[in-house]
């Protein structure tokens, strides 16, 4: 997602493709009618190489993580640096106002003992951790994000009724107009429709 949708007075970045008005293509959508078809639709364009692409269902299908070639998030381990940035926080605050700032003689131990550190040490380390889950999470998906191109389109409101899209993203390296709105009729579309970034 470029960062000048984030951002207004970040210019965005060239279109790779135009249509015949001059208007940037931001990708192509194609709905498919069954669960079964967008499952197996998943399936050929993980297969085929294409990397900037998802899946729209109006309910959560079994198993179509495997389906679209999900790779583990890295998540985790970046709220993991959270962690320790919020330990690293809390000790060295501590530290610092207790042996250089304000050094005071607490329960007869010396000065910078890590004992009386400890829940702070704790809650620091939860707070970073929330704060870092929270706010890489949206980063990942991309959120907020303020429009999309895909809402302008009458045919994708009924992603919250019966209908599955897969959408495929100009940005992505084997994305080309007719031959991607090729392959999603090959594979079973039963509407194909280019999308405008307007």
């Amino acid at each position: 997602m470029p960062v000048s949708d984030y951002l207004p007075f970040i210019r965005p970045p060239k279109a790779r493709f135009v249509t015949e008005r001059g208007e940037p293509v931001w990708g192509v959508m194609a709905q498919f009618d069954d669960t079964a078809g967008a499952f197996h639709a998943a399936e050929k364009m993980r297969d085929a190489g294409f990397r900037r692409w998802d899946l729209h269902a109006p309910f959560p299908i079994h198993g179509i993580e495997g389906a679209m070639g999900f790779k583990r998030t890295i998540l985790p381990f970046l709220v993991l640096g959270g962690t320790f940035t919020g330990v690293a926080t809390a000790v060295g605050m501590q530290w610092w106002i207790s042996a250089i700032d304000y050094p005071l003689v607490v329960q007869g131990k010396p000065f910078g003992a890590w004992e009386p550190f400890t829940m702070i040490i704790f809650e620091l380390g939860v707070l970073f951790s929330a704060f870092a889950s929270l706010f890489i999470m949206l980063a990942l998906n991309g959120l907020p994000r303020w429009n999309h191109p895909l809402m302008r389109k009458d045919r994708f409101l009924a992603v919250t009724d019966d209908k599955f899209f897969v959408v495929v993203q100009a940005n992505d390296p084997s994305f080309n107009p007719e031959q991607t709105s090729r392959f999603l009729r090959d594979i079973g579309a039963s509407a194909v429709e280019l999308v405008e970034d307007a």
